[in-house]
């Protein structure tokens, strides 16, 4: 009899007077459901599964889809206080320097970061799931560029799996490019005097938006933590002009 078979019959013999179906049969079951997590259907060992379980559930965030955020713009006055924290994007984007097609491309991302973020925190209902992923993914693509405009060097291979990847999993790739443009700065600032100011401040920007963005998610009843992060990222970026001058 197939494995199958011993599931069908396992069911159909389950609840019947006299029938005790052993618990510790080397066989249990696994399933993802629609929300990318286990469940049980298909037959595997139990060590197995557990272990499966336990990697799976505990992955990084980036690795897990991208859901609407229900906890942010509670009221009136945190929307419009995120809808205003978004604005600077916008306007670091029309000041960062276009000496090459690499740049343009970079500031025209960042306008594009903030008109998303901003739409993102005005909207509501169905529509705005999908613009919670529109801001991710500019804001992916915005790392992109940046890290694009500080290296030319950067291989075509990272560059094509950037491209493939962001759409589905942008954190992941904003993470990546983000840590390249982190040692692009650092290494420059100790060739160059004049941009040691300069990246003192981002490395104390850095420090404050992480510690917002992961503070926001750990105590979401918090209000404006998610406003605060908006403006120690736009101070971050700013920073990050520096280079492109």
């Amino acid at each position: 009899m197939n494995p199958e078979g011993n599931l069908s019959a396992s069911k159909a013999f389950n609840g019947l007077h006299g029938v005790r179906l052993d618990p510790h049969s080397p066989f249990s079951s696994l399933e993802m459901n629609k929300n990318g997590d286990f469940g049980h259907s298909s037959l595997v060992g139990n060590g197995q599964l557990l272990t499966v379980q336990k990697i799976w559930q505990q992955r990084p965030p980036c690795l897990r889809p991208i859901r609407c955020c229900s906890s942010g713009d509670r009221n009136l006055a945190e929307r419009i206080a995120n809808v205003v924290t978004s604005i600077p994007f916008i306007f670091l984007g029309m000041q960062t320097p276009r000496k090459n097609v690499n740049c343009k491309i970079y500031a025209s991302s960042l306008v594009g970061v903030g008109v998303a973020s901003s739409l993102y925190h005005a909207s509501s209902g169905k529509l705005r799931k999908y613009l919670r992923w529109a801001d991710y993914t500019m804001i992916a693509t915005a790392s992109v560029c940046l890290s694009r405009a500080l290296r030319n060097e950067n291989s075509k291979l990272l560059m094509a799996a950037s491209a493939i990847t962001l759409p589905l999993q942008p954190l992941m790739v904003s993470a990546v490019h983000t840590g390249m443009m982190e040692v692009t700065f650092a290494k420059r600032a100790v060739k160059d005097p004049d941009l040691k100011t300069a990246h003192t401040l981002h490395k104390m920007s850095s420090l404050i938006g992480g510690a917002l963005f992961f503070a926001d998610d750990i105590f979401p009843e918090t209000p404006f933590l998610h406003a605060g992060w908006h403006l120690a990222a736009a101070v971050g970026v700013g920073t990050c002009n520096k280079l492109l001058e």
